[in-house]
């Protein structure tokens, strides 16, 4: 049975929340990452105890932050593919009906009502272009804050001199 366009509509809302939320997720986990001291050496020269203490810590400590991110990257690629089969299902799927037939006594839609609900969508549908072009711009900013964060880190950690 093909989904009407206001079903498909309404999942794709869904998938796309699921994918904002997923790519701040993403965001999230890469930022607590970055910001837990522990994964940084802060001794130039240490002594093989010290050495396996702290390789171990790092791998407890990243192995949480690891998996959230793997998660949620996982959760990203999940929703994007939905979302991608949503908006290529809309063109084969059937017209929508805005009520269900009741007692009106109305077993169809004027060309009026149809005319108002089309343009009401159309309406609908730029503001969330808009928000997700808004909201695209932002993810952007955001990744590019990262990647000048981890060149500046890069460029803070050098070899100790003995």
């Amino acid at each position: 049975m093909t989904k009407t366009t206001q079903e498909l509509a309404k999942e794709g809302q869904k998938h796309l929340e699921e994918t904002i939320e997923a790519a701040f997720q993403i965001l999230s986990s890469m930022n607590d990452e970055l910001c837990n001291p522990a994964l940084w050496s802060t001794t130039c020269t240490p002594n093989a105890t010290d050495a396996t203490s702290d390789s171990n810590h790092h791998i407890d400590s990243s192995g949480t932050a690891n998996s959230a991110l793997d998660d949620a990257r996982h959760r990203y690629k999940t929703s994007v593919a939905a979302l991608r089969a949503v908006l290529t299902a809309i063109p084969n799927s059937t017209k929508a009906k805005s009520f269900q037939l009741g007692s009106t006594g109305s077993d169809s839609m004027s060309p009026a009502d149809d005319v108002v609900d089309i343009d009401k969508l159309e309406e609908r549908a730029s503001i969330l272009r808009k928000e997700l072009a808004n909201k695209n711009e932002y993810l952007r900013l955001l990744i590019d804050q990262l990647r000048n964060l981890i060149s500046d880190i890069s460029t803070w950690q050098s070899p100790c001199s003995v």
